[in-house]
């Protein structure tokens, strides 16, 4: 399993994810035990060709791995084919981690995808790793509003199926999207965000995966004094 090269190849392999990941069970993850992963990726400032992927593990709501990469974007953005433009990269930055993750949380659709197979879903199957995408808004499916209190979920509908969870992960606060992507179902996904989240409204594990990216980004374009270090991230 790999990148494919063009948007006609995405779309053949997205087809196959989908059912590969209807005929995969679930994994049953123990929130108690887990090593809890985050990747994000940052574009260039100053050259919007060029990228940093940050990723992080968390054990027990502390870091214990963190890693940056850089690399070249080779594909456009266009929705539902982000793959071709981060997959790459994320993957780099995931493999690099001297920690594995028992789940991984991506910036990015799992279920919720025009061929049923967003990024965050595509990015488990090739790491061979339980990921949930967190994001802001819906690719292609329906969700309500949910209630104002933390901990209040809505579901994320496709074609009449379940594909997430609108979660409310601190009072009053935007909501969050939380997509079962590979070997995950909805609510595993709207648990997991959920029990990542605290202080910030987005999950800690990614919060912290954007910084890596964001900061690896500063430092290459010179924009921090030599050897800033960020204290949080270690």
């Amino acid at each position: 399993m790999g990148w494919p090269g063009t948007e006609a190849e995405l779309d053949q392999v997205q087809l196959e994810l989908a059912a590969r990941a209807d005929e995969e069970a679930p994994c049953e993850l123990e929130p108690g035990a887990m090593t809890i992963g985050a990747c994000f990726l940052a574009p260039g400032t100053v050259d919007g060709d060029r990228a940093w992927a940050g990723a992080v593990v968390l054990r027990d709501d502390a870091p214990v791995a963190t890693s940056a990469v850089a690399g070249e974007l080779t594909a456009p953005y266009r929705a539902g084919y982000l793959a071709l433009r981060h997959g790459p990269l994320l993957e780099r930055a995931v493999r690099a981690l001297e920690v594995a993750p028992d789940v991984l949380l991506v910036d990015a659709s799992g279920r919720d995808h025009p061929r049923g197979a967003g990024l965050a879903l595509h990015l488990g199957a090739v790491l061979e790793v339980p990921t949930v995408g967190v994001t802001d808004r819906p690719l292609v499916a329906r969700m309500d509003e949910p209630g104002t209190e933390r901990g209040s979920a809505t579901p994320l509908t496709l074609g009449g199926r379940t594909v997430g969870f609108a979660v409310r992960t601190r009072t009053r606060a935007r909501p969050v999207l939380a997509h079962a992507a590979w070997r995950t179902d909805p609510s595993t996904a709207r648990d997991v965000v959920l029990r990542t989240s605290g202080r910030a409204r987005t999950p800690e594990p990614l919060r912290l995966a954007r910084r890596a990216a964001r900061v690896a980004r500063a430092q290459a374009e010179g924009r921090t004094p030599p050897g800033w270090r960020d204290a949080s991230m270690s």
